[in-house]
């Protein structure tokens, strides 16, 4: 099976079940390479059906504080893109039916090499590829490359995102459409977008692409809420917030692991 196919199969599997999809968002390396791993590995016993894994970097721009500290965190402790890989063959050794979206910022893929980087998605086996700061107008750079390997490339849409910019992203876009349920960062709250479900059913209308709706999804009921709509729900910052309490309780690597898969236990649940 090829890394597309393991996407869009787990997307026809929760369709014919009438299930909405759990995305779980975490950074690579945070808060260190071993914790990092623990945490993904479990991730799919955990109720998660597609994991998009953070690529760190210095300068988020989309995201909020709580990512941005995340890749501080797994900057500090030396994680770059090399490592990243390497953590993926980790996971892909035991777990090859999970699929795996690397999300992250176009830089340290350029500092890479957009060759360097399209094979070790290919030997890692990763499935899709989320560029935040790369839009349809550089699609040559990256995307077209990546889509010739058929690896997805998925692309983000907005509330400001009007018809024409739409049909423009969608036009080398696969996977599933990652929309951003609010005008603002990762981590704040999408229920300030009072239009979050019309929005949802009207790019439904433009698209047979599963749609997937992300940014400030916070609990149980914001995750039931959305999965009446969207085709899975993509939660981040309120993991890695959890990361974050375990830290500043000082809780052993073994403790954070757990009170973190916990609270992803509890937020599937809801689906």
């Amino acid at each position: 099976m090829s890394q597309e196919d393991l996407l869009k199969k787990k997307f026809d599997e929760l369709k014919k079940k009438k299930k909405c999809g759990f995305i779980s968002f975490i950074t690579a390396g945070d808060p260190d390479f071993n914790t990092s791993y623990k945490i993904l590995e479990k991730l799919p016993e955990s109720g998660v059906d597609i994991i998009e894994l953070g690529m760190p970097f210095s300068d988020p721009m989309a995201d909020g504080p709580v990512i941005q500290k995340a890749n501080d965190r797994a900057i500090k402790n030396k994680m770059n893109l090399k490592k990243t890989f390497g953590l993926i063959k980790k996971f892909r050794k035991k777990n090859k039916i999970t699929p795996l979206v690397l999300m992250g910022y176009y830089n340290p893929i350029h500092k890479f090499g957009i060759k360097n980087f399209i094979n070790q998605i290919n030997k890692n086996k990763v499935n899709g590829v989320i560029v935040v700061d790369l839009p349809p107008e550089e699609d040559n750079e990256l995307c077209l490359p990546i889509m010739k390997n058929k690896i997805h490339f998925i692309k983000l849409a907005t509330p400001t995102t009007d018809k024409n910019r739409f049909k423009k992203i969608i036009k080398n876009s696969s996977g599933f459409i990652y929309y951003v349920s609010i005008t603002g960062i990762t981590g704040a709250n999408y229920k300030s977008n009072m239009n979050l479900e019309g929005e949802i059913k009207n790019l439904k209308k433009l698209t047979k692409l599963p749609i997937a709706v992300g940014f400030g999804i916070k609990n149980k009921k914001d995750v039931k809420k959305l999965s009446r709509n969207a085709d899975a729900v993509v939660v981040g910052s309120s993991i890695i917030k959890k990361i974050e309490e375990a830290l500043k309780k000082k809780y052993n690597k073994i403790k954070l692991t757990n009170y973190v898969l916990s609270y992803i236990r509890n937020l599937s649940s809801s689906l």
